[in-house]
């Protein structure tokens, strides 16, 4: 598969709710004030701590070997619009293990709809997608608050689906998701209950170029140590060139900062032979923005495996373990979201998908000659696992991140 893209959908499932009439998405580009360039921001180190808390909770769920791979940037944005609908303790959990409890909900939806206004604003060169979209069951009215709360600050798109025939509520919904993702996501939601009230959704798609392309002819087989006793052949693709690098000898890691065209890079941390575990264990935002500050420029040797990985998980096991439970009892409340009915959360699920290789587009052909300087490369292999990051500058976010531990696996 060409180009490198990632994309992943989210689902969480309500038991129970609502529908309202299909009302088409309006354009909510309006002026934002010099105080509002800076509420994205809000969300920046929340958004963060949580990522690197679902991570933890997710590594331990995962069989050594196994990639990790998700949009944390997608899950904080579902919780968040969920939580529009939520109230009391409910809503408390959710804000809590969000990282928000400093701010309202009224701060939180502003933040997110100006930070759909930045990534709208992408360039030709990437193609960055986010928003969400509320299936309701055909027979249910939910608040009317909801909805706009939903569609205004969250871009939801809002459709009725009858949940009383699950295969074809199913279908519909895998035919939203998988226009939003381009196709690269076709089959998420599978087995709805007929019990079913809404379905939320949240999608996160994207695509660069890299900004300094790799060349195919310099692509070759090699080997890629899973572990110990495990050796895959990779694609192995290879650029000499000027990158932002950094090696944390004290921390035993690696971290180049790849850039695509336009507001995103990918962020390599390449932990030294057989340190994963140690890196795993100490990582957190304060890590990543220590690496972002200490990041110089030389040249490299870059040795970069062409890959193509999807990851799903239900993600019920690690938000309970982060604090939010009462969303999925019978004692859930989602007072705004219906009054009449009481709903719960039954499943949140998730799925991601990246691709890399050498250029990032189906057909890009581009010449770029830098001016090297007389010093020796430093040679950086990624022949191993590594931890990958992808970063939005202008809003600081982090779009997808996760654990190649093995490229070849599908």
């Amino acid at each position: 598969m060409r180009g490198i893209f990632a994309s992943c959908a989210l689902a969480a499932l309500l038991l129970s709710a609502a529908w309202a009439d299909h009302q088409h998405h309006h354009d909510h580009s309006s002026e934002h004030s010099h105080e509002g360039e800076l509420s994205c921001h809000k969300l920046s180190s929340p958004n963060a701590d949580f990522a690197f808390a679902l991570y933890k909770s997710l590594n331990a769920q995962t069989a050594a070997g196994k990639n990790i791979f998700y949009s944390p940037l997608g899950i904080s944005t579902a919780l968040s619009m969920l939580s529009t609908g939520a109230s009391g303790e409910t809503h408390s959990q959710l804000f809590s293990s969000l990282g928000y409890s400093t701010l309202n909900q009224t701060q939180v939806n502003e933040a997110y709809e100006h930070l759909f206004h930045m990534m709208g604003h992408s360039q030709e060169a990437q193609q960055l997608e986010v928003g969400n979209g509320v299936a309701v069951r055909t027979d249910f009215s939910p608040l009317e608050k909801f909805l706009k709360d939903a569609m205004h600050f969250y871009s939801g798109e809002i459709f009725k689906v009858d949940f009383a025939k699950p295969d074809e509520a199913a279908a519909e919904i895998n035919r939203f998701i998988a226009s939003k993702t381009h196709d690269k996501i076709k089959d998420m939601v599978k087995d709805l209950d007929p019990s079913m009230a809404m379905v939320l959704i949240n999608y996160v798609y994207f695509r660069g170029q890299w900004e300094k392309p790799f060349d195919g002819n310099h692509t070759h087989k090699a080997d890629f140590h899973v572990d110990k006793t495990t050796t895959v052949k990779v694609d192995m693709m290879k650029r000499m060139g000027r990158y932002d690098f950094y090696h944390d000898t004290d921390n035993h890691t690696t971290v180049i900062m790849v850039p695509y065209k336009g507001n995103t890079s990918m962020m390599i941390v390449l932990p030294d032979e057989g340190k994963m575990k140690e890196v795993e264990g100490f990582i957190n935002k304060d890590y990543i923005r220590h690496w972002h500050n200490k990041l110089y420029r030389n040249s490299v040797e870059l040795f970069l495996p062409k890959f193509s990985i999807s990851a799903d998980a239900v993600l019920d096991h690690s938000l309970k373990e982060m604090g939010i439970t009462d969303a999925f009892e019978n004692s859930a409340d989602f007072s705004g979201m219906s009054d009449s009915i009481k709903l719960k959360v039954s499943k949140v699920s998730h799925q991601a998908v990246l691709s890399v290789d050498e250029t990032g587009t189906e057909a890009a052909a581009a010449t770029t000659i830098e001016i090297m300087p007389m010093s020796m490369p430093i040679n950086i292999n990624v022949n191993r696992p590594f931890l990958a990051f992808i970063l939005e500058h202008s809003t600081r976010s982090i779009l997808f991140m996760g654990k190649i531990s093995n490229p070849t696996a599908a």
